[in-house]
């Protein structure tokens, strides 16, 4: 059974691709992505940080508030990096039924 709230990521995604055009005075999406990929990445680990922190604390409405802005934020790294979420969906789709540990041993090494 499909959740079609899933489709709310792609919304965003299309959203901040939107948004990208705007001034970085009017939209906090255009700022950060106008700071570039640096600035962009920074601030998902800051939110992964208090993603992992929130669910130490076992706060699940604070789980979900973190999570929804590790998401958001991955989309703008994704912007940023013109890394499409249809590219992440396929990897996933790809991975999906396959053992983790069989996956990763299939990854090429640096």
């Amino acid at each position: 059974m499909t959740d079609h709230r899933l489709d709310v990521l792609a919304a965003l995604a299309n959203e901040i691709t939107e948004r990208r055009a705007q001034s970085p005075e009017q939209s906090y999406t255009a700022k950060l992505l106008n700071q570039g990929v640096e600035k962009c990445a920074k601030k998902l680990g800051e939110e992964a940080v208090e993603t992992a922190l929130a669910a130490v604390l076992r706060d699940k409405k604070h789980i979900a508030a973190e999570s929804a802005d590790l998401l958001y934020h991955l989309l703008v790294l994704l912007e940023a990096t013109e890394v499409p979420l249809a590219d992440v969906m396929a990897e996933l789709a790809r991975r999906q039924g396959v053992s983790g540990i069989i996956e990763k041993a299939s990854r090429p090494r640096d």
